[in-house]
Order: C-alpha cells, then sequence, then structure tokens
C-alpha cells in the first residue's frame, strides 16, 4: 500500500500525511511540482520527527511517476480519491498493491490524471458541502484500505 500525493499545496497538510505514513508504515510518493519547498517549516513542524521514519519516493513530474509505475510491471493499482467519483471507498475492494492518490488541495487533479487512474473514489460528505481535508482523506482512506488488507494487523504484531 502507498499513498500519492499529485502537487501537494499546503505543506501542513503534507507533513500531517507523511506522518501518517510513517506511523503505520506506508511508503509516500510527491509527485512533483509542490507548493511549497520541502524545508518549510510548516511542513517541517506538522511532520515533526516523523519525517526520518518514512520512505518518501520523490518524482520529479507526473511522468515521471508514470515511468515508475509501469516499471513495477503495471500490478501498481492507481486508486484516486476524488470528490468527482462515483463510487464510495467504503464500496471498494483494496490491494495491497495499491497507490492511494490524492489530489492538490486548490484543484484536485487535472482530467488527464483522472482518466489514469484505474479507480475514482469518493468520500461521501452532507449535501452542500465541498469536502474533507486531504490529510483526514487520507486518514479515512487508508485506513479502510488496510483494514481490508489485513495489512493493518500485520503492522502492529
Amino acid at each position: 500500500m502507498r499513498i500519492a500525493l499529485f502537487q501537494p499545496d499546503i505543506p501542513q497538510n503534507t507533513g500531517t500525511i507523511l506522518r501518517l505514513c510513517a506511523c503505520l508504515d506506508v511508503e509516500a510518493h510527491i509527485i512533483e511540482p509542490a507548493g511549497f519547498p520541502v524545508s518549510d517549516r510548516h511542513f517541517r513542524r506538522a511532520g515533526m520527527d516523523y519525517l526520518d521514519q518514512v520512505t518518501i519516493v520523490r518524482h520529479d513530474s507526473w511522468p515521471r511517476f508514470q515511468q515508475w509505475r509501469a516499471g513495477n510491471g503495471g500490478r501498481l493499482r492507481l486508486v484516486l480519491f476524488t470528490t468527482k467519483g462515483a463510487r464510495s471507498y467504503l464500496d471498494h475492494h483494496y490491494a495491497d498493491t495499491d497507490i492511494l492518490l490524492f489530489g492538490r488541495e486548490s484543484a484536485g487533479v487535472p482530467d488527464a490524471i483522472a482518466a489514469a487512474a484505474d479507480a475514482r473514489l469518493v468520500i461521501p460528505v452532507r449535501a452542500g458541502l465541498r469536502s474533507l481535508n486531504v490529510a483526514m482523506a487520507a486518514a479515512m482512506a487508508l485506513g479502510e484500505a488496510l483494514r481490508q488488507t489485513k495489512l493493518a494487523q500485520e503492522r502492529i504484531s
């Protein structure tokens, strides 16, 4: 299981997601360009000392990320979380080789990237509200994916 962040905008959210990845032993991928330098103090504060405990793979562009993914034999399924998804994240069947992809806080992902995803999922929210914070969405999605694949129990044992 992996989390990928497409051109993240907000350092605090990225730091929080990286802390989540560290605590749950999940590899994190950052698809650049990011909207902040990784030395940003907000990024460091949100990630705290956990940043040294997480595997972070940086890709300097979407094509480079796709090249990396293709180099893994095409077995890494891309699961996009988007407000435009038609299927609830709770109805999806996750695999331990999935990459959970989250878009920019300000704009999500472009249509071409959404089209490249193997699945487009939504976390349903109350009518009239737009979306959850991306770090909150990542925690909910990762929790469900790990629960289904039972990877969370292996990490604790």
